[in-house]
């Protein structure tokens, strides 16, 4: 189980990422830096209700530099996330109601991830 300050700074931070995909459908010029930090947040959500982020983020990386199928399948949900992250960094998705639907997909993955691990709604 995740201490009390991780799991309020996963809360937090999903909780940011949600304004931050609302904000992006409500100032379309705005919407490709706004997504980009949503889905990063949500990201650092997920990290956050799994213990340290650094640590999980180091494991996610190596992991992808190793380039072999992964079998543990909560390691290979988070190799998957960091994927997509990077696919949205790297080319921007000029349709916005496009761009916007994937983070939300990916807003939702980890508020059920971080509802499953701290056992609160954020």
């Amino acid at each position: 189980m995740v201490d009390e300050y991780r799991k309020g700074w996963a809360l937090r931070y999903l909780r940011e990422a949600k304004a931050e995909l609302i904000a992006a459908q409500k100032t379309p010029y705005m919407a490709p830096s706004l997504i980009l930090e949503a889905v990063r947040k949500a990201q650092v959500a997920i990290y956050y209700s799994l213990g340290d982020p650094a640590f999980v983020e180091t494991i996610v990386r190596q992991t992808i530099g190793k380039k072999k199928v992964v079998e543990d399948p909560v390691l290979r949900c988070l190799v998957e996330i960091e994927r997509t992250v990077q696919r949205v960094v790297q080319s921007p998705e000029p349709n916005h109601e496009k761009a916007i639907e994937r983070a939300d997909g990916l807003i939702q993955i980890a508020s059920d991830i971080v509802e499953l691990l701290t056992g609160e709604t954020a």
